[in-house]
């Protein structure tokens, strides 16, 4: 059975092994093409072994770490496409679109694979751009999706979001067009919000506006609390 690099001879002893993973060899063909990764920007990794590489041989597969359900599924098929091994030591070889931290040689971790998962998730749904910038300074993304604000074409475009956001500017001005009005309110509000390089941050208790931005040339940002 054709591998990425190498093949799995099946031999009756072979056959054994797969049906204590509950997989048939037609069973197996057709998991390989479902787990198979293109290397097109899915989370990957190279999966061999330590006894094939021991003895100079690279024979493994790219798995498409986003085509299963959960972790033991996952491993349950590595063992199957080495099932010519009697108790194959996984080893990830290579591995690509997907943070270093969760990457390991000596092969991954329930908690890892399930990070992995949740990067994916969070990719799909916010954009790549978006996770990566915020796994530059975190290890995890247990608080991505609170932190996360959104992506505006400017740094004008963000301030106006936040004043939008942190003030009733009527209730804190007062009708602008009555010169009758009396002081503005004591409404108060206090904002903290960040974005990566350069960094802003807008902070505000009674002043009516926060401080002002600098129009520049700008691409669209992302911005996080």
């Amino acid at each position: 059975m054709r591998l990425q690099f190498g093949e799995l001879n099946i031999t009756p002893r072979v056959v054994d092994r797969l049906h204590e993973l509950d997989f048939t060899v037609p069973e197996l063909e057709d998991a390989i093409a479902d787990h198979k990764s293109d290397c097109d920007g899915e989370p990957s990794v190279y999966v061999g072994t330590y006894g094939k590489y021991n003895d100079g041989s690279l024979c493994g597969l790219w798995i498409d770490l986003s085509t299963f359900d959960d972790y033991d599924e996952f491993i349950n098929f590595c063992k199957a496409i080495h099932a010519d091994e009697e108790d194959p030591e996984l080893m990830a070889q290579d591995y690509e679109c997907f943070p270093r931290q969760w990457y390991n040689e000596g092969f991954m971790s329930e908690d890892d694979f399930d990070h992995i998962k949740e990067y994916t998730e969070m990719c799909d749904k916010h954009g790549a751009e978006a996770v990566d910038d915020y796994m530059e300074l975190h290890d995890e993304l247990d608080n991505f999706e609170e932190a996360y604000c959104g992506e505006w074409d400017s740094e004008e475009d963000f301030a106006r979001h936040i004043v939008e956001e942190c003030y009733d500017l009527e209730r804190t001005m007062g009708d602008l067009s009555d010169t009758s009005t009396t002081k503005p309110s004591d409404a108060s509000c206090s904002c903290m919000t960040t974005r990566w390089a350069p960094t802003i941050t807008c902070s505000a208790t009674s002043d009516p506006f926060p401080p002002s931005l600098p129009p520049r040339a700008f691409r669209k940002e992302k911005f996080f609390t």
